[in-house]
């Protein structure tokens, strides 16, 4: 039958390539990214947390090591995962390639490509750690290494390789057009900036305006700090910044502009930022209700797809710190209290992670918290779209299931049981769950272009029902 084609402007020379468009990765997806810690006595299985994570809008996890639970249990998710290097192995890693190569191919390669690894973080604020132990050479090795290991298996153009920094590495953050790295710094940081251009992987930043305004509450605005619009501070050459998030940002990209790398293509990523619910006695700033603010805000900003003042038009990919509080932390009482969820699996302050089109609830991590089906893993298993992938990309695919993918789209057209509403992401979901079923239900049939998403929950919606092998 002739496929109408419900949202489509494609010619139709676009329908030969699609089967060839359809299999490389996404581009342009707006991802939100979380980092899962795993540093507590009280945290749920790996495998409850990659399962109520399929029912929110998380779409990428950064992880700490390269914990096998971990990765094996995120296997077929359609989530994301960045694996990593913890700062006492970077020097083993650094002494020989095939030290690199061998770790990859024990603590990755096992897991591929059921799980989605797409980059790995070598140490985290390696260079500013405090730890006289930890050599900055090292580290450039290190990542070097493991990079060639990657083109040795031919998965460089998959799996990036970063190191995340905190803002520590900067000589100064204010005004952002001015900040600089801190000199001592500079022949180390130059290394990973050439590194990472090269290779294409972003910059990683560990950004806090917490940490900023709980010092300095006197000069700092809380709205500000907050991700808040109502304050403005301008730049001298003319930025104009509603946020602090955004001005942290754009330091971390006039920095490596000061280097010589400001014609170079290196994206941004936020690699960590949160807002602690509880901490010491007297820190007024660290309370639920301003954990939920900016977490709520964060959340949004990423989600909104957008860039900064200095690159308007440049996505800044952001990880939420954290899942989960972790009661056996070092540090301060704020330090145990940056999660989104407490140890039991509880919210510990309400945040919306829902979206339209992910399976079960978002209460908690425990069975009757869920209270669906998505808290049991069964034969039944769906594919839908991504929640967050691009309307266009998501056309595509309706146009290749319902064309030369063989896929009875009669439901998804006007009439059809499944036509509300009428949007390209709910049509695609149907269309690509047929596809899926068809085909014998193999995670590369539930790939498309890295749009879709894998279920253990039913997607019918009223006299919408999807189908089951």
């Amino acid at each position: 039958m002739a496929n109408p084609r419900l949202h489509s402007h494609l010619p139709p020379l676009s329908l030969l390539l699609l089967p060839l468009l359809l299999l490389g990765s996404a581009h342009g997806v707006s991802a939100v990214g979380v980092n899962y810690g795993t540093i507590g006595n009280n945290l749920p299985s790996p495998k409850k947390v990659a399962q109520l994570l399929q029912s929110t809008l998380i779409d990428r996890v950064k992880i700490y090591d390269s914990n096998p639970d971990i990765l094996d249990a995120f296997s077929n998710t359609g989530i994301d995962l960045i694996v990593a290097v913890e700062n006492r192995l970077v020097a083993n890693l650094s002494k020989d390639p095939s030290a690199a190569a061998e770790w990859l191919a024990s603590r990755v390669a096992p897991f591929l490509p059921a799980t989605s690894v797409v980059a790995v973080a070598v140490g985290n604020e390696y260079l500013t750690s405090g730890d006289d132990k930890l050599e900055p050479n090292d580290l450039v090795q290190a990542m070097q290494n493991l990079h060639a290991a990657l083109v040795a298996r031919g998965l460089d153009r998959k799996i990036k390789v970063s190191t995340p920094h905190s803002m520590a590495v900067l000589a100064a953050s204010f005004p952002p057009s001015s900040a600089t790295f801190a000199m001592t710094l500079l022949p180390t940081l130059t290394s990973i900036v050439e590194f990472l251009a090269d290779t294409g992987a972003p910059f990683m930043i560990n950004a806090y305006p917490y940490f900023a305004y709980r010092d300095n509450s006197n000069s700092v605005d809380l709205e500000y700090a907050l991700l808040g619009n109502k304050t403005t501070v301008r730049d001298p050459k003319g930025y104009v910044y509603t946020n602090m998030l955004d001005a942290q940002i754009d330091a971390v990209r006039s920095a490596i502009g000061a280097l010589g790398f400001g014609n170079r293509s290196i994206e941004i990523t936020v690699s960590e930022s949160g807002w602690p619910s509880k901490g010491e006695d007297g820190d007024r700033a660290a309370t639920p209700e301003n954990a939920r603010t900016y977490n709520t805000r964060l959340i949004e900003r990423a989600q909104a797809n957008r860039g900064t003042p200095m690159r308007a038009q440049e996505r800044v990919e952001i990880f939420v710190f954290a899942l989960f509080n972790e009661n056996k932390k070092q540090g301060g009482v704020a330090e145990r209290n940056f999660g989104l969820f407490n140890g039991d699996g509880s919210k510990a302050y309400d945040v919306d992670l829902s979206c339209q089109f992910c399976s079960g609830g978002v209460s908690g991590f425990g069975e009757k918290a869920v209270g669906s089906s998505a808290a049991v893993r069964g034969p039944s298993v769906w594919c839908v779209a991504k929640p967050h992938a691009e309307d266009e990309l998501l056309q595509a695919v309706v146009d290749f299931c319902c064309g030369p993918g063989g896929v009875d789209c009669r439901e998804v057209y006007e009439g059809g049981e499944c036509y509300a509403p009428e949007k390209v992401h709910a049509h695609a979901s149907y269309a690509m769950n047929t596809y899926y079923q068809m085909h014998g239900r193999n995670y590369w049939n539930c790939d498309f272009k890295g749009t879709g998403l894998v279920t253990f929950s039913d997607p019918s919606y009223g006299r919408c029902r999807y189908s089951q092998q």
